[in-house]
């Protein structure tokens, strides 16, 4: 480093604090499946594609949660009103 540089009286940048409910973490996804988010991201104009991880595992956990019996009910419901018009 250059002896001119002077760095005692630097401090440190902001550092993005994480929110509570969040959890900041390091994981491995196939190229093929960030490429895809990314590419949905920029399809709508912009945003964050790690939203959009985030509210598509909401999403499957939400259908995965739901019990068998209501899932067969609703589809009967959305076929019987399908016939119906």
């Amino acid at each position: 480093m250059e002896p001119e540089y002077d760095f005692s009286q630097g401090k440190r940048g902001a550092i993005q604090s994480t929110p509570p409910g969040k959890t900041r973490i390091t994981i491995r996804l196939d190229d093929e499946i960030l490429t895809w988010f990314r590419d949905q991201v920029n399809a709508a104009g912009g945003g964050n594609y790690q939203t959009l991880i985030n509210d598509a595992s909401h999403e499957y956990i939400q259908q995965r949660r739901e019990p068998l019996e209501e899932i067969l009910r609703r589809v009967l419901r959305e076929e019987l009103d399908r016939i119906r018009k």
